[in-house]
């Protein structure tokens, strides 16, 4: 059974509300994707380490960390996309867009058609990200700075990691 990247997506929305109960049903509606592809989600990342094998699947947060810094590049590599019109991600999205100085570059963004910026697309690691991220704040952040990882320049990296080691604990 490989990792799939909705697999991180569903793993991410668990880790950004922790103690939230939550149901199959439910992650499937918040994240836009139908219960059985959350079901084998949960199923594939609790086998891989990425969440913990008890009730409440929780984050495994070391592993998930680990993964997220190390293999999620190589694995679920970021593929651009031309100039369209989306939701800003990576540096240009919280919590990393305050840390860089406007540039002249169109930032990088996911296609979404309730999008308000313009820049070049970076493809999300599932199709129902956009609309996740723009229900759900701490997803966002944690989406975007997976991008940052991804995608992004060493110093875009390192602040990424450095924010999601913290938010991790």
């Amino acid at each position: 059974m490989s990792l799939k990247p909705q697999d991180v997506v569903v793993a991410l929305k668990l880790m950004a509300h922790p103690n939230a109960a939550w149901s199959y049903p439910k992650l499937a509606v918040d994240l836009s994707m139908s219960a059985s592809e959350v079901h084998s989600s949960v199923r594939r990342a609790t086998r891989s380490g990425l969440l913990q094998d008890n009730d409440r699947h929780t984050p495994n947060r070391k592993a998930l960390l680990e993964f997220l810094v190390h293999g999620l590049k190589y694995v679920f590599p970021a593929e651009h996309g031309g100039l369209t019109r989306g939701l800003p991600t990576a540096h240009a999205a919280p919590p990393l867009r305050d840390q860089f100085a406007p540039s002249d570059e169109p930032p990088p963004v996911w296609a979404d058609p309730e999008g308000t910026v313009r820049g070049q697309e970076l493809e999300p690691l599932y199709r129902s990200v956009p609309k996740a991220a723009r229900a759900d704040k701490q997803l966002y952040e944690l989406l975007a700075l997976v991008d940052a990882i991804r995608s992004g320049r060493a110093r875009e990296r390192e602040l990424a990691v450095k924010e999601l080691r913290s938010r991790f604990g």
